[in-house]
């Protein structure tokens, strides 16, 4: 749990990194898939959005019942089924910052034993509430690189 506090740190800024990297997305440019087979940015910023209110959920329960169970996401149906192309992109940043501002107080509330519980994922096994907030702290660094992949190539 050493790192746990400059986790946090890189955790409550992520929001701010995403609206920064989308901030050069042209009105037309959203749901363009320069990259054959690759999301829109559109849904990249949806996946995001998805994600992190599977993680919070994620990680309430480990921090509130003994040895939770939760399940995997497949990203792409949730891509399909939950109508990314509909979804406005302001709105999916502004949920992205706001689950991360309301889980905040809760991660920074949690002592050593805290990070140390566990849940049982059900494809990956078990797993400690410190092990999930690496994994979503690293989720927006990871996508924003897919991100400017993207700008480059509708730059041509």
């Amino acid at each position: 749990m050493s790192d746990t506090p400059e986790i946090i740190k890189a955790y409550s800024q992520g929001a701010k990194q995403l609206r920064d990297a989308v901030s050069q997305v042209g009105n037309d440019d959203w749901d363009k898939t320069p990259i054959s087979g690759k999301w829109s940015i559109r849904q990249v910023v949806c996946h995001i959005a998805d994600t992190e209110i599977v993680y919070a959920d994620r990680m309430k329960r480990i921090i509130a019942e003994d040895n939770p169970t939760f399940f995997g996401m497949d990203p792409d149906v949730f891509a399909i089924g939950l109508v990314c192309e509909q979804r406005p992109w302001k709105t999916e940043l502004d949920v992205i910052e706001a689950v991360r501002a309301h889980m905040l107080p809760i991660l920074r509330a949690s002592d050593t034993r805290t990070f140390e519980r566990q849940g049982t994922h059900s494809l990956d096994g078990p797993m400690t509430l410190e092990t999930l907030l690496q994994r979503i702290t690293g989720h927006i660094p990871h996508h924003i690189g897919f991100i400017e992949e993207k700008l480059r190539a509708m730059d041509g």
